[in-house]
């Protein structure tokens, strides 16, 4: 706290007020900086410095879009520390209700149609390898070092057939788009009336073009009706005029779906037993009930979805 101090005189902002705003998933921690009605927001990424080259230059990608990402007012890279804008306090999930996240959703799809026209070039790829790297988080931190399992060889070859399953109609669907990662209720805010804010990118690749539409419908913390997230997501289909019939791009949506949710349960099993953050556990029912409605649907995976419901 100290360098944060010895820094902020040197900027404009010396004289204004800090406060702690909140911290995430990984070691970045947010600060509030108030004179008035102004307020800025300090990043504090002095644990995880790399990721500040990441975080400025997909920034910049998304503004050169016009995604409403949240601009940078002072950096000091040296010691970790970002002054950006301040979207404020109220995010998507704190809003979303049955009478209004269909209108919600759509004025966020808009915005998935924006960042998916952000230049990807050097941005990492989101290839057959990676999916499978995210996918195995599950093996190890949920089923095994979670629930305790010891897994035989016919379930972990079960297991591998299964995730080269998923990510094979995953690959099928339209690539080389940008992927924020992360595109859910919890990194949507509502920056006023007319916009939405988008932060917690930093992490984007180039990828499959139903990821942030899976992330935003189909989010860990939250669930609303299927057949209207159905109709949501042939809405977004047809507004990136994709010819394709209903029924492949949902299998593609599903399947983004598992791949997604698959990575998810390893990674809030992980930020509890390694990183000491419980938080997370409480998501964990959802997450498993989007693996397991979906997964028992298809040919493909309803071996995997029997599995898990006798094991979880």
């Amino acid at each position: 706290m100290n360098k944060i101090k010895e820094w902020l005189q040197t900027t404009k902002y010396k004289n204004h007020s800090l406060e702690i705003a909140s911290a995430d998933a990984s070691f970045r921690k947010y600060y509030r900086l108030t004179s008035g009605d102004e307020t800025v927001l300090l990043m504090d990424s002095s644990l995880e410095k790399e990721s500040l080259t990441s975080f400025l230059d997909v920034t910049q990608r998304l503004l050169d879009v016009h995604v409403n990402a949240p601009c940078i007012l002072e950096q000091n890279l040296q010691d970790g520390f970002l002054i950006i804008k301040d979207f404020g306090n109220t995010h998507y999930l704190d809003v979303l209700d049955n009478q209004n996240y269909k209108s919600l959703y759509l004025k966020a799809i808009n915005t998935i149609l924006k960042m998916q026209k952000a230049d990807t070039s050097g941005l990492p790829i989101y290839d057959k390898k990676f999916l499978h790297v995210e996918m195995d988080l599950m093996k190890e931190w949920y089923l095994q070092k979670k629930l305790n399992l010891t897994l035989d060889e016919s379930q972990k070859e079960l297991i591998t057939k299964t995730l080269d399953a998923i990510s094979t109609v995953v690959l099928e669907q339209p690539q080389d788009v940008f992927v924020h990662r992360d595109f859910h209720s919890r990194n949507i805010m509502i920056a006023n009336e007319h916009d939405i804010g988008v932060i917690d990118y930093q992490d984007a690749m180039n990828g499959a073009i139903t990821y942030d539409l899976v992330s935003l419908l189909k989010d860990c913390y939250v669930a609303y009706d299927r057949k209207e997230i159905k109709n949501l997501a042939l809405a977004f289909r047809d507004k990136i005029d994709l010819h394709v019939d209903d029924e492949t791009f949902l299998k593609w949506f599903d399947f983004m779906g598992m791949q997604r949710h698959i990575k998810v349960l390893g990674i809030f099993s992980r930020l509890y037993l390694r990183d000491g953050k419980d938080g997370y556990l409480k998501d964990i029912p959802l997450t498993l009930k989007y693996v397991l409605d979906t997964a028992s649907r298809y040919d493909e995976t309803k071996e995997l979805a029997e599995f898990l419901k006798a094991k979880c």
